[in-house]
């Protein structure tokens, strides 16, 4: 099961957008355990996520996040915000599934 993380300014703005990520997850037969979560909880999260996601009003960390995160192997990235505006739950899902190592 991969676990998903989607971090922004208090983890209350993408809980929708994680709703329509664990439905086309379920659709898609991916196991998945997706997480909205403040980016304050980015400390917390980072040691045990697979991926993580930040939200458009938290993009201006990417650099300092994805730093933080290069230790432990932890891809992260920031969500479109076309996408996120729009709740495309399916295509952040996509988007968390591509930046994955692929099995070889």
């Amino acid at each position: 099961m991969k676990k998903i993380y989607l971090c922004c300014a208090a983890g209350m703005s993408t809980s929708m957008l994680v709703e329509r990520m664990k439905a086309a997850a379920k659709s898609q037969n991916v196991e998945a355990e997706i997480t909205a979560v403040p980016v304050s909880d980015f400390p917390q999260i980072v040691t045990e996520a697979d991926v993580i996601l930040l939200g458009p009003q938290v993009k201006f960390q990417l650099q300092s996040l994805t730093q933080a995160a290069a230790p432990y192997g932890v891809p992260v990235a920031a969500i479109d915000m076309m996408q996120y505006g729009s709740m495309q739950g399916d295509k952040v899902l996509q988007q968390a599934l591509s930046l994955l190592p692929q099995p070889q």
